[in-house]
C-alpha cells in the first residue's frame, strides 16, 4: 500500500528504511523523500515507525542512560579551549 503517493513510496519501502535505521519521519524523507512535499504522508509515516528500537526511543523511555558529563561547580567556568568550542 502506498504511504506516500508525492512519490510512489510503499509501507515496505519505509519499513525497509526504518530497518536500516531511520527512526524520524524526517530521516524517512532524506532516505526516500517521503513526506516532503506536500506532507500528507507524515502521520501515517510516524504511524509505521512507532516506538520501535531507535536509539532516541531508548532514551526517552528510560531503557538507556545518556553518558553524562562531569558535573561543573556553581561558581566556575568550565575549561573550555576554542578548538574545542568549535
Amino acid at each position: 500500500m502506498y504511504v506516500c503517493s508525492c512519490f510512489g513510496i510503499t509501507e515496505d519501502q519505509v519499513k525497509q528504511h526504518a530497518d536500516g535505521g531511520a527512526c524520524t519521519p524526517r530521516q524517512i524523507a532524506s532516505a526516500c523523500k517521503a513526506g516532503t512535499d506536500c506532507g500528507g504522508c507524515v502521520r501515517r509515516i510516524q504511524a509505521l515507525l512507532g516506538r520501535g528500537d531507535c536509539a532516541r526511543g531508548e532514551l526517552l523511555e528510560g531503557r538507556t542512560a545518556p553518558s553524562a558529563a562531569a558535573p561543573v561547580a556553581l561558581g566556575t567556568a568550565p575549561d573550555v579551549r576554542l578548538s574545542d568550542a568549535a
